[in-house]
């Protein structure tokens, strides 16, 4: 565990515009920053960062929090991991007790798998170093493509050794588990007592890292001829690790992806190690597999302009065709570049160094519908039946591109290129694009339909091409919703003093009048507790309940800041509630603007709030004892039906003046609220 003085220094330091930058592309707008949300498919920016609360929020998706919590949410790391994370980030030494041998079985399973990659990271580059044949066989390979000991340093690279259980062995005589060796993909049978055999054995090894440096899998190639083994290797789909979220060597090119506004794409991990070595670092891999959403998204973090290297041969042309369709509706301004005859990025980019690999890059990009169309007109010639369909192939992927501006663009440049009417291929390319939004739209109406039938949320949908879902809630009843006023004052204004009184005095030794402190007041906590305590009202939500327990524990200390302490809570449930109460866009109910006399809209809306805490938190306290009463008469009042129905006149009579005692109290407290007392919500 972290005790508490670490956990405030590493909140403290822990910046958010500076931690989310890590990860996401940030522009200022005003006093915060604004970028694409990494939690949700974000089109248009709207991820929030306020640099002044330190938190951040997404106003599409809800998702945010402090440094900490988006740590957690884009990581999947527990509290104490994303704090562990931060202080590594902001060199702040963390002393945890040894874990008990019960706290080590209740680790998370996730967390072991992490700990098991960085050994079986660390223990492949140990081997690659010191070991006779990781040097004589591992090393050497890498010495004879050009590699640099820089680069094989860098990006960690290392060998496994020919011998069928060598790590696997090592692994289990340290403590690791087989059955959690196994889930990693490290290690392979074991079914039915069988032995275990290492899956990378013989093999150089390319960790695969996450954009935060956690390794969540790893790539090995062969260095023997083999026709019975795959020439490449890569980790299968775990816990940790799903190859259609990951793109290697993200995490060594994101900030020159940034700095350059531009993402080079190649295919494998030898292609990204001969860019960084001739200078060029802002480029990724796709590992050798086809391109998904996930992956693009990725980069879209970062820059909305992707490059893809394509080898120069037959094959590279018709790789440079497939996955064309998903990277234009993704949004991305998409070039290709095809190498001279019989090169690969790898060969190519050990020949150049930055500026002359650039300079070619330059000189040889061509727009990637640009691209398409004069690749396949060169293939229909004059065949007029080809033709046809090559126009097709074109108008389908044009449709796919999801900014109008830009459609109107290619489809003027494409008439062009062509050789056809624009204003024909305006109207296909209007045909596809609302034949997709019907099948969309009744896909939608499917699904809210069974929803609605079930009453639940429908299930996620799992392809990469996600349609909007829309989730049916239940409704907050009036009690729900003031008591959340009530949370939402305590994380805002808790420490705020009110009903202080000062009075103007002429002191002794002053040559003028001052103000002077005659009544102390209470905080908003206190004056809750107070108010709610001696009526005996507790809050019903657990989670409204839970905030103002903790406040008023907490408030003992003159120091505490309940919206640091409500937004950096080790319960993301809290936290992500705090983040939306302290968001600035958090405006003032329209019932209790009305009960300040004034517009719900103003713009001053939040300042005139804080000014008015004497008048609406007595008024707020006030409206939840008068819906308890409401819920009571309620509750009697069908007692008292079922009393009549069964003929029992004592309990009627008694149930009779109990309400006749409840509409006392709600008079009373009609007159302490006037007029607004009823609330709708």
């Amino acid at each position: 565990m972290i005790d508490r003085a670490t956990i405030d220094r590493i909140q403290d330091a822990a910046q958010i515009v500076d931690v989310v930058s890590d990860f996401v592309t940030l522009k200022k707008r005003g006093v915060n920053y604004l970028g694409l949300c990494p939690f949700h498919d974000d089109r248009t920016p709207s991820f929030s960062v306020s640099p002044t609360k330190n938190i951040c929020k997404c106003f599409a998706c809800g998702e945010g929090g402090n440094p900490t919590h988006f740590i957690m949410k884009h990581e999947q790391l527990t509290y104490y991991e994303a704090l562990k994370y931060l202080a590594k980030k902001y060199n702040i030494e963390v002393r945890e007790r040894e874990l008990t041998d019960e706290e080590k079985v209740l680790e998370s399973e996730r967390e072991s798998m992490f700990i098991i990659n960085d050994y079986a990271r660390n223990y492949f580059q140990k081997t690659l170093h010191t070991n006779p044949e990781g040097k004589s066989i591992g090393l050497s390979y890498f010495r004879e493509r050009g590699f640099r000991d820089d680069i094989i340093k860098k990006f960690e690279l290392g060998y496994a050794l020919e011998q069928r259980n060598a790590f696997s062995s090592e692994a289990l005589r340290l403590g690791y588990k087989q059955e959690l060796l196994i889930k990693t993909g490290l290690v392979a049978g074991g079914e039915n007592n069988s032995s275990l055999y290492d899956r990378f054995r013989g093999r150089v090894i390319f960790p695969v890292h996450t954009l935060s440096g956690k390794v969540v899998a790893f790539g090995g190639r062969i260095l023997k001829s083999s026709d019975r083994l795959a020439k490449y290797v890569n980790s299968p789909e775990s816990e940790i690790y799903s190859k259609s979220r990951e793109l290697y060597g993200l995490y060594y090119a994101k900030r020159a992806i940034v700095k350059e506004d531009r993402c080079f794409m190649v295919e494998g991990y030898t292609d990204v190690l001969s860019m960084h070595q001739a200078g060029i670092e802002n480029v990724v891999s796709s590992s050798g597999t086809a391109l998904t959403s996930g992956q693009i998204r990725l980069i879209r973090r970062f820059t909305h302009n992707m490059t893809v290297l394509y080898d120069g041969d037959d094959a590279g042309i018709s790789a440079a065709l497939r996955g064309i369709d998903l990277l234009l509706e993704e949004g991305l301004n998409v070039k290709v570049v095809l190498l001279p005859k019989g090169e690969d990025p790898d060969s190519f980019a050990r020949k150049q160094n930055a500026e002359s690999f650039n300079k070619f890059i330059e000189e040889n990009e061509v727009d990637f519908i640009r691209f398409k169309a004069q690749l396949l007109l060169n293939e229909t010639k004059d065949d007029p039946v080809k033709r046809a369909g090559l126009i097709s192939n074109i108008v389908e992927s044009i449709a796919l591109i999801p900014d109008g501006i830009k459609r109107s663009v290619y489809v003027k440049d494409s008439a062009k290129l062509l050789d056809i009417n624009e204003k024909l291929l305006i109207r296909e390319v209007n045909k596809i694009r609302l034949k997709k939004y019907d099948q969309s739209k009744r896909l939608v109406q499917r699904r809210t339909s069974k929803s609605s039938d079930r009453g639940t949320q429908p299930a996620p949908e799992t392809s990469s091409k996600k349609e909007p879902i829309i989730a049916v809630s239940r409704k907050k009843t009036r009690i729900e919703n003031i008591e959340r006023q009530i949370a939402r004052y305590i994380v805002r204004y808790g420490m705020t003093m009110i009903f202080q009184r000062y009075e103007t005095k002429k002191l002794k030794g002053e040559p003028n009048e001052v103000e002077v402190l005659v009544e102390e007041g209470s905080t908003v906590i206190e004056f809750i507790h107070f108010d709610l305590e001696r009526d005996n009202i507790k809050l019903t939500n657990k989670l409204y309940a839970q905030i103002f327990e903790e406040a008023y524990r907490e408030s003992v200390d003159k120091n505490f800041q309940p919206a640091r302490y409500f937004t950096s809570h080790a319960d993301e449930n809290i936290s992500k509630l705090a983040t939306e109460m302290v968001s600035d866009r958090y405006q003032l109910s329209k019932i209790h603007a009305k009960a300040l006399g004034e517009d719900h809209d103003d713009e001053n809306s939040i300042l005139l709030e804080e000014n008015s805490l004497e008048m609406s938190i007595p008024r707020i306290t006030t409206e939840l004892k008068n819906a308890y009463v409401m819920k009571q008469i309620s509750h009697v009042m069908k007692k008292i039906k079922e009393a009549d129905e069964k003929g029992d006149f004592e309990s009627t009579l008694r149930l009779l003046q109990e309400k006749k005692k409840l509409e006392a109290i709600k008079k009373l407290l009609a007159k302490m609220l006037g007029e607004q007392v009823i609330i709708r919500y």
